[in-house]
């Protein structure tokens, strides 16, 4: 009955997906598998059916990281330089936990902006899109798409302290 509604909403597909992702970003297959599991029930439990089930699921998994990584304690400062030196350290899940929490509290900040704001540092800094793509996409002027960067920084800086990219 499970695998079949699992099909209806189209997560079958993107289970697997979702335990590679999490995988990767907590070092350890177990905690990404419980973690897919319980978004997955979470969306079978929902009363509707998402129209982007991919999406969904994916940002499903985030918010159940970020609220245990929560209820474990207030975050852990680490500089956003430092994020790069987490990775390296394979299996290393403090270091992999450290930089989800960073994740997490920069995820919180950006969804505080207007979504063309937060488009265009999404866009810009984690996608590597030119402010020319980015303007092309949004309809908008250069001009506008460094404002908007402008506003996204300044946000960022405000609300993570030392945190916060350059």
């Amino acid at each position: 009955m499970a695998s079949s509604r699992l099909r209806a909403l189209g997560l079958y597909a993107h289970y697997q997906e979702l335990v590679s992702t999490w995988t990767r970003k907590l070092s350890n297959r177990h905690a990404a598998e419980d973690l897919s599991q319980e978004a997955v029930l979470r969306v079978l439990e929902a009363a509707v059916a998402p129209d982007q089930p991919r999406a969904y699921l994916h940002q499903t998994a985030r918010n159940i990281a970020v609220d245990s990584l929560r209820k474990q304690g207030s975050w852990e400062q680490v500089p956003l330089d430092d994020v790069a030196s987490f990775h390296a350290q394979a299996g290393n899940p403090e270091a992999d936990l450290h930089a989800v929490q960073l994740a997490g509290r920069i995820e919180v900040a950006l969804a505080e902006l207007p979504l063309k704001c937060r488009q265009v540092f999404i866009w810009q800094r984690l996608d590597g899109c030119s402010q020319q793509e980015i303007a092309d996409r949004l309809g908008i002027s250069k001009n506008m798409v460094e404002k908007y960067m402008i506003r996204a920084m300044r946000h960022l800086r405000d609300q993570l302290g030392p945190l916060a990219p350059h």
